[in-house]
């Protein structure tokens, strides 16, 4: 059975079932603080166990995309080494929100696995949850009784809490689980030693494949459980694991997931790929990480993430430099490669995640500018390794660190290029060094969440803020207190609420919460899946009050012209560049805004005028908003909406529109009733942000005013400087040319200055321990001193030329060393300027026969040149 195959079977399998199909959440993660990326199936469903939504459909089921790149057994160094864990991966899972429980969800599971898929019941194991005497909590008989009927009691194990009782996070909701495990082994190893003795012991062939969690206690910030008022289902099948079963494989990676990429890489690099699992081999876990990466990156990349140096992006740029790391290093490949494997993917994968399908070319080249970018960088890090000081032929462990964390070089590839010159690594001084870095991470990520104080039993808070900025007689459902770096952070949730929370690019609005005369600071409303919360200044003395809830009006209107703005510019860059444009990114505040977008290259100056100006003739037109603020999905695609990769839409969503033929998309922003209330637009700068991806910054209304008048004032400053009737750019030319003509004239004079001095500078050469030292402080330019330096050393065949420079508060040195006493004493001007620099407070460095330092201290000069002869000595 195909891969393909396989998963419509199980999708098949729960609709008959009277499950509701739903498609993938994006792999990235929008309105939940505590994930990047979605981890697990269950993720989009946390608000329907948290109470906070109700579920369209009580029976659910999907294949969700997931990524995970730490944790128990997700460590991204160790993907490719073993044959059965991944960074990203499909989980199939099936879901019921208070409707069925342990009964059918073990009973469905055990026909699926073994009359529909046909998996030999015999190889089948299942664990359930022992008990845990802390927790007060036994074992799960209800989950033991029913496996009963299934499989011999000598295949029922039972596990502690760690393997058992999976739990959402430090609170929420949480319960006892039943893994299904399956030993793949031949018959001969299985005679040996039998299958249960290797559950949960990491053994490659004896593998989970499918957990079924029973949901039915909720943790409290206490560490206390306390029984959910409805019971819920949640089972997550890893879709790889379940292949490899399912085609009688030994490894992920011999899957028809993994095998047609593994033969693209196999023909790339000539070099054969033979499943071995070995640490030595080092070909074929170079061809698992790629087939692995490559579907990460893509994916991550297609759902709206780009690499970048922070947050997500910074976890998306590891996993892809990693990839190329390992190219680079043992197949041989030294030009981006990964970029090209995309369209297979994208074809690959087309029926059941189509959005990469409709943005391969983008993703392709996402990839191949960043393979480009880190291939110089790899070269930069290699070069650094071959100017290090060596002693004793131990690499200093910070400098691997160094290597590790600015160059990406993994410790592995620094011990290879090691060995290779017959070196060792200071592995405790580096181990000390990553530590430190995961200390400083975990102190910024220190967060303690306290318990939701629940005042209401109302699930649904209502926002209203598209028609009031003001609310009367609002209530207080629930509050609660986190304290985050030793600070005390509040936060309420409203029953009605103006406040619209951070979400599509637009912050979230301010005000103010008043309560029988008591104000309450509201400092930003942001959303934690789909619950609205108010981060206030502090909690009301009466908290079961009615309050009035006050939005910052002018703040809000201000917002409002940037947002229809970032609509407006959307539909205009379009219309300029082509349709290949789509939204990439945004930023809404109140005094500017920004806009990321998918194009390749930098705009001209003519289009980002011909954008701008037809910006502002819509503003001009003073279009009416046409809201529809619930319409079917597919009424508004019909309608020609632009819809956003990477977001999550329902069955029924909000559609903006400026003009129908000009600007239509899906937004739940707010916007201005006409675009003449935006007034005016400037763009103020256009930069690349990433590959293929453009950024517009720009003003609107009396921020567009004030940005002009400031140009306009400056530019009537520099007229008067002129006095000139001609324009103030001509004039500025002309400055700049006669410029040029001093510079070079300026240029001749320091030529002739050292020509000069050269002569006097070799007669006055001192002779130390045999060698000829010629040291000066000289007043010429840096190029001038340099060209001098190296006209000395010519003059004197042999020798060592050490020169000064001082300005008023800077001082520079210059060190050259002729290439045969470099060799033959040793000597390193990079190590011995370095000495020399801090006389005057500063650092330098270079290559072995000639090397820079600049420094701080002037009045230090004199003794940095005077120290050269004890360091000759």
């Amino acid at each position: 059975m195909k891969a393909n195959e396989i998963r419509q079977t199980f999708l098949d399998f729960f609709q008959q079932k009277d499950h509701l199909i739903v498609p993938s959440a994006p792999i990235v993660v929008k309105n939940d603080p505590t994930l990047m990326f979605n981890n697990a199936g269950m993720n989009q469903f946390k608000d329907y166990f948290l109470g906070n939504k109700e579920p369209k459909s009580k029976r659910v089921a999907d294949t969700q995309k997931c990524l995970r790149v730490s944790g128990k057994h997700n460590d991204l160094e160790e993907v490719g080494i073993d044959s059965y864990h991944h960074t990203m991966f499909e989980m199939l899972g099936n879901w019921s929100f208070g409707d069925y429980f342990k009964q059918e969800a073990i009973a469905w599971a055990w026909e699926l696995l073994v009359d529909v898929y046909k998996l030999d019941k015999d190889r089948i194991y299942v664990s359930v949850f022992g008990g845990d005497q802390n927790e007060g909590l036994g074992l799960d008989t209800e989950a033991t009784n029913i496996w009963k009927a299934y499989v011999d009691e000598d295949r029922i194990l039972n596990f502690g809490k760690k393997d058992n009782f999976w739990e959402m996070g430090d609170t929420g909701p949480c319960g006892p689980c039943s893994e299904i495990h399956i030993d793949l082994r031949s018959q001969e190893d299985r005679k040996k030693i039998p299958g249960k003795d290797l559950v949960n012991q990491d053994h490659p062939l004896v593998i989970e494949i499918w957990n079924l969690v029973f949901i039915q206690f909720n943790r409290k910030a206490d560490g206390k459980l306390e029984d959910l008022p409805d019971k819920h289902i949640d089972t997550g099948m890893g879709f790889e694991r379940l292949a490899m079963a399912i085609q009688s494989k030994k490894s992920n990676y011999d899957t028809d997931l993994f095998t047609p990429f593994i033969q693209k890489i196999e023909s790339k690099s000539s070099i054969k790929y033979t499943g071995n699992y070995d640490l030595s081999a080092k070909t074929d876990i170079a061809m698992r990480v790629i087939s692995d990466h490559l579907r990460a990156v893509s994916f991550t990349i297609a759902d709206g993430e780009l690499p970048s140096n922070n947050g997500a992006g910074y976890v998306i740029r590891r996993i892809l430099r990693r990839a190329i790391r390992y190219y680079y290093s043992f197949l041989n490949i030294k030009e981006p490669f990964i970029y090209s494997l995309v369209e297979d993917l994208a074809i690959f994968f087309k029926d059941v995640f189509p959005e990469l399908d409709a943005q391969k070319d983008f993703v392709a080249k996402v990839i191949e500018e960043e393979e480009k970018s880190f291939l110089r960088t790899l070269a930069g890090g290699l070069k650094r390794l071959g100017n290090v000081e060596i002693t004793d032929n131990v690499l200093d462990g910070e400098l691997a660190f160094e290597l590790y964390d600015t160059y990406g070089f993994p410790i592995d590839l620094t011990r290879l290029l090691a060995s290779e010159k017959g070196w060792e690594i200071d592995e405790a001084a580096f181990a000390n060094a990553l530590n430190q870095q995961k200390q400083r991470g975990r102190a910024d990520a220190k967060r303690e969440t306290g318990d939701w104080v629940v005042l209401s039993d109302e699930k649904n808070a209502k926002f209203i803020g598209y028609d009031y900025l003001n609310v009367n007689k609002a209530k207080i459902l629930k509050y609660r207190t986190i304290k985050e770096k030793g600070k005390d952070i509040f936060q309420v949730v409203l029953d009605q609420t103006p406040f619209y929370a951070e979400g599509g690019g637009q912050v979230g609005d301010t005000g103010t919460l008043t309560i029988e005369n008591e104000q309450i600071k509201v400092l930003d409303t942001k959303k934690e899946n789909d619950l609205i919360i108010h981060f206030v200044d502090k909690l009301p003395q009466n908290l079961e009050g009615f309050l009035d809830a006050d939005v910052d009006a002018k703040r809000r209107a201000n917002i409002e012209n940037n947002h229809s703005a970032t609509h407006l510019i959307h539909a205009a860059l379009r219309s300029v560049l082509g349709s290949h444009v789509q939204q990439k990114g945004s930023l809404v505040r109140k005094d500017q805004f920004r806009f990321d977008f998918s194009h390749f290259q930098k705009m001209t100056e003519e289009e980002i005028d011909k954008v701008e100006r037809m910006v502002n003739e819509k503003i001009r037109e003073n279009i009416a908003l046409e809201e529809h603020r619930s319409i079917a999905i597919q009424e508004a695609k019909d309608a020609g909406a632009m819809m956003l990769f990477g977001e999550k839409y329902g069955d029924h969503v909000r559609m903006i529109t400026f003009d129908s033929e000009y600007s239509r998309e899906l937004c739940g922003g707010c916007h201005v009733s006409h675009t003449g209330k935006i007034g005016l637009l400037k763009i103020t700068s256009e930069s690349g942000i990433a590959a293929g991806v453009r950024r517009i910054e720009a003003v609107t209304a009396k921020e567009a005013e004030s940005y002009l008048n400031k140009a306009l004032t400056e530019l009537n400053e520099i007229r008067g400087m002129f006095k000139s009737k001609d324009s103030a750019a001509k004039s500025v030319l002309s400055l700049q040319d006669e410029n040029k003509a001093l510079k070079k004239e300026l240029e001749k004079m320091m030529a002739l200055k050292a020509g000069s001095l050269k002569e006097d500078l070799i007669k006055g050469a001192k002779d130390v321990a045999g060698t000829k030292l010629v040291v000066a402080e000289v007043e010429l330019d840096s190029n001038s001193a340099k060209t001098l330096a190296h006209n000395i050393a010519k003059e004197i065949d042999s020798g060592v030329v050490l020169l000064g420079l001082k300005s008023e508060d800077k001082a520079q040195l210059m060190l050259l060393i002729t290439k045969d006493l470099s060799k033959e004493k040793n000597w390193n001007a990079g190590t011995i300027i370095r000495e020399l620099a801090k006389e005057i407070n500063g650092g330098g460095g270079g290559q072995a026969f000639f090397a820079t330092a600049g420094g701080s201290n002037p009045s230090g000069l004199d003794s940095a040149l005077s120290k050269i002869e004890s360091c000759l000595v």
